[in-house]
């Protein structure tokens, strides 16, 4: 993984903002889907899929690729926006997102869509899932060769067995394992901490025989340097608890979780959605002329 430069920075904010406008466009497009998660997620999908991952758009089953396990698949639309801007699949095929027959399920199907890792949906399995993989990885003399990835949401923290995973990593010292955390602090019933509190989060962790790091998960650098950490670590799994603002880029959504998974297909959701493109592409225009 390489340093990040000034210019490689403004490169990726770049492409963070077509994503996040692509996942507007999806969601409308679909009529239903989730919003504030993946763009929350933006930054962070972004900055794996055009600088940390080890992979190959035009060979994606390749023995040697990293491996990305989302576990929370109902932020989907980030991850098919940045495989298509990354060059898996045509840009257009974006727009069949949820649709009959699409590959673009509302959550991945991995049967459907063959360069995702694993098939999500029910929360609290993309870890143990990603355990698995970093413990073959093990076995076959293979955990120096790649990391094994696991993205999840910090709602999913509520479910037994990520806590059942989160040991079991723990206990054989899995350090190929890297976890990041939308802690975006809200699920689909409200604010994390009014529906089941988390905290003391990072304490929980370490408690398991985690290394832990905690970052803004909007600063590309920070992050970089979060994940540049994890890589170093060689005695125990890593989790990157990353605070990142649900809704990201469009004022209105943020911070809002109402947007969790907001049905767009009201009138006045259409609206949001034509003034959230519009907030995106004004942020993309003053991103290209400030770096020009």
């Amino acid at each position: 993984m390489s340093h990040l430069s000034d210019e490689k920075i403004v490169q990726l904010e770049k492409t963070a903002n077509d994503i996040r406008q692509s996942i507007i466009e999806m969601l409308v497009e679909a009529g239903s889907g989730h919003t504030a998660g993946p763009l929350g997620m933006a930054d962070i999908f972004t900055l794996f899929y055009f600088h940390i991952l080890k992979h190959d758009p035009k060979n994606p089953s390749w023995e040697e690729r990293d491996r990305l396990v989302l576990s929370n698949g109902h932020i989907c639309p980030v991850l098919y926006a940045s495989m298509a801007h990354s060059g898996y699949f045509p840009l257009e095929e974006l727009k069949t997102l949820r649709k009959f027959g699409t590959r673009l399920q509302g959550h991945p199907h991995r049967e459907y869509l063959p360069y995702v890792e694993t098939s999500s949906g029910p929360l609290g399995l993309g870890l143990s899932q990603a355990a698995g993989m970093a413990l073959a990885d093990r076995m076959d003399k293979k955990d120096k060769d790649r990391f094994i990835y696991c993205f999840m949401s910090d709602g999913e923290l509520d479910e037994g067995n990520s806590w059942e995973a989160i040991m079991f990593a723990g206990k054989n010292k899995l350090r190929n394992l890297i976890v990041v955390v939308d802690r975006n602090n809200i699920q689909i019933d409200g604010f994390t901490e009014d529906t089941m509190p988390l905290e003391p989060l990072a304490e929980k962790w370490r408690a398991f025989n985690w290394h832990v790091i905690e970052v803004g998960g909007h600063d590309f650098r920070a992050l970089n340097e979060a994940v540049e950490e994890a890589q170093a670590v060689y005695e125990k799994p890593t989790v990157i608890i990353s605070h990142n603002i649900p809704g990201k880029g469009v004022k209105e959504f943020e911070r809002d979780y109402k947007w969790h998974g907001y049905d767009p297909n009201s009138g006045k959701s259409k609206e949001d959605y034509a003034m959230a493109l519009n907030e995106l592409r004004t942020l993309g225009g003053k991103i290209k002329s400030e770096h020009q």
